[in-house]
């Protein structure tokens, strides 16, 4: 199959280049005028037009400029001003890639006479002869890039005078001949001379191939090795432009420079939406472990927060809660850092043990209170019954089952105090504590609903004028698709529903998902202008809702508190500010939905 235009980029031979050279009064553009404008419009090696034309640059031409071009007072008198001149130009130019040795000064007079006139800069490609020219013509070759040294190296018939059509000619040819050097350094394309210039190594360049013949659409893409092995997989908009970036300058990192030193073969796969290509790339990543992504490898490894189930319960970090258990957990969270972070701010508030011993109801007398024991800090369940530690308990679970009300007071009153004492560290490590709790018990707030879900299929318009359709089961992508503009989208949306993926719930908590995935797809979700077209719900008397006082409400309101405080401290107070860790602040009055009723979709 011959691939087309629109899958390889538009190849040089086929671009339409103007090659531009000014004569000027002088060297700045604000001070100094045009007085001369050649120009050559080429394709494929033939000339398709020339344009030249003196200007009257209303100011007297100095006669060391006169000397140079040989361009004269009286030459310029009857010639037309600027302001009939540059339209015509334009027009000339209109859709070409604009050339120019040492084009920072050939562009800047245009642009500069451009905004007087008040006209639009029409904003073409620009190629500079001379940034090519450092890059592939060497000091052995010529001891300057002046275009009276390039031109006769690359065997012009042209010398360049100092008038502007003869070396707009000149120029011709000496883009010509780098551009034939070029072409082995894998400038082969339009889109490549945009960074054709840039320091990139002549191997790394010439593997810019890799990505000929990809596909303009979303997808994903593998970078692969010599043995076929996966090491890098990312995702884009458009494959071949992204692909393609790998090989430019515009690829700063170290590491995936290494990578792309390395890769023998990209391997493309197509994607109806941004959203499937995103998923993919997580399960890709998750399925090969490529040893070049940074981003986490075994997202089934996050860490959970979870009540124990003993006497005495406890808190404990662990990698999977049965579903049973979802009003006894929070999480995943990103770390165990994370999750033992949060798990002090519970403790804080609480009061639960910390110590890991299993307790009997029932103490045996075979052991001794701890020194927290002994400090008043707590009630010793291992010595002795303790019918009040359950309230500690109801307490806690309480703080993870959606009303964060006590752990986000407790929490302020610390820092409030530590702050009071300009002890700011401990105030920080107490602030980082509370921000763990509150984004791990925010993100079960809002994955727990949608990976509870049998069945949810959402649309939102796509810039074609058609409907991109999602279809989610269980909290995982299971299918979507792009409806044709006008096409009928109910029977798109039955379709959709028989061809997707079967989930099953998960035995444990974003058990058929995992939570970055889930992640992507509430975000997708809670775009503006998705509308829910069906929703499956487990909890059909609930809906889909979060807590009023849980945490995703909390939240926003703390960081905000949180950078308005830092600023307060930076530059002083405003007059409206109210100070952030005042212990008399209340949690209540979220604008969230009630967990037991009167719940909106995220996608609403």
């Amino acid at each position: 199959m011959q691939l087309g235009l629109d899958e390889l980029g538009t190849p040089l031979f086929d671009a339409t280049f103007v090659v531009v050279d000014l004569e000027t009064t002088g060297g700045s553009p604000r001070e100094s005028a045009i007085t001369e404008i050649g120009a050559v419009k080429v394709r494929g090696g033939d000339v398709l037009g020339e344009f030249q034309t003196l200007v009257n640059p209303g100011v007297g031409i100095p006669p060391t400029i006169t000397v140079l071009t040989g361009i004269t007072n009286a030459m310029v008198m009857t010639a037309p001003p600027i302001t009939e001149v540059l339209p015509a130009f334009l027009e000339f130019t209109r859709g070409a890639i604009l050339v120019a040795h040492n084009a920072r000064f050939d562009v800047g007079f245009l642009r500069a006479a451009s905004d007087r006139m008040e006209l639009t800069w029409p904003r073409p490609q620009v190629v500079d002869t001379v940034a090519l020219a450092r890059r592939v013509v060497t000091r052995d070759e010529a001891p300057n890039h002046k275009l009276a040294t390039l031109a006769p190296l690359f065997g012009s018939p042209t010398a360049p005078d100092h008038r502007a059509l003869t070396d707009a000619r000149a120029t011709v040819d000496v883009l010509h001949g780098l551009l034939a050097r070029m072409s082995g350094l894998g400038v082969t394309h339009v889109e490549d001379l945009a960074t054709a210039a840039d320091p990139v190594p002549a191997g790394r360049r010439r593997k810019a191939t890799l990505a000929d013949g990809l596909p303009t659409g979303p997808g994903v893409y593998h970078f692969l090795g010599p043995r076929g092995e996966v090491l890098y997989i990312g995702t884009a908009v458009n494959l071949r432009r992204r692909v393609r970036s790998y090989f430019t300058a515009a690829e700063k990192r170290t590491r995936i420079a290494e990578m792309v030193d390395v890769a023998t073969a990209v391997r493309p796969i197509p994607c109806a939406t941004p959203l499937e290509a995103a998923v993919r790339e997580l399960r890709g990543i998750a399925e090969h472990r490529p040893p070049y992504n940074r981003r986490s490898r075994s997202p089934e490894r996050q860490p959970w927060l979870r009540l124990t189930d003993e006497a005495y319960p406890r808190l404990s970090v662990v990698r999977t809660v049965p579903v049973d258990l979802a009003d006894r957990a929070i999480g995943p969270f990103s770390s165990r850092v994370q999750a033992d972070r949060a798990a002090a701010a519970l403790v804080a508030a609480t009061g639960l043990r910390t110590c890991t011993t299993r307790l009997a109801r029932t103490p045996t007398g075979r052991t001794s209170a701890c020194v927290l024991a002994e400090m008043g800090k707590c009630l010793a369940p291992c010595v002795r019954e303790v019918p009040e530690y359950d309230d500690r308990v109801r307490r806690a679970q309480q703080a993870m089952d959606g009303d964060v009300t006590a752990v986000v007071d407790t929490a302020r009153r610390v820092i409030a105090r530590l702050a009071g004492q300009q002890r700011y560290e401990e105030a920080a490590v107490r602030r980082d504590q509370l921000l763990a709790y509150l984004r791990g018990a925010s993100r079960a707030e809002r994955h727990g609903p949608l990976q509870r879900a049998p069945q949810i299929i959402a649309a939102r318009r796509h810039s074609d004028g058609g409907w991109e359709l999602v279809l989610i089961r269980f909290g995982r992508l299971a299918a979507t698709t792009v409806t044709k503009p006008g096409a009928a989208v109910m029977g798109v949306v039955r379709a959709l529903a028989e061809s997707g993926e079967d989930v099953q719930p998960g035995r444990c908590l974003g058990g058929a998902a995992t939570s970055e995935e889930t992640e992507l797809v509430l975000r997708w979700l809670e775009t503006p202008g998705t509308r829910l077209v069906e929703a499956t719900l487990a909890d059909a008397g609930s809906g889909w809702s979060v807590p009023v006082h849980g945490a995703t409400a909390a939240l926003p309101r703390f960081t905000d508190r949180h950078v308005r405080d830092t600023e307060h401290r930076a530059l002083g107070p405003s007059r409206n500010d109210t100070p952030i860790f005042h212990p008399d602040h209340s949690t209540h009055g979220a604008p969230a939905t009630d967990r037991h009723g009167g719940g909106s979709s995220g996608a609403a």
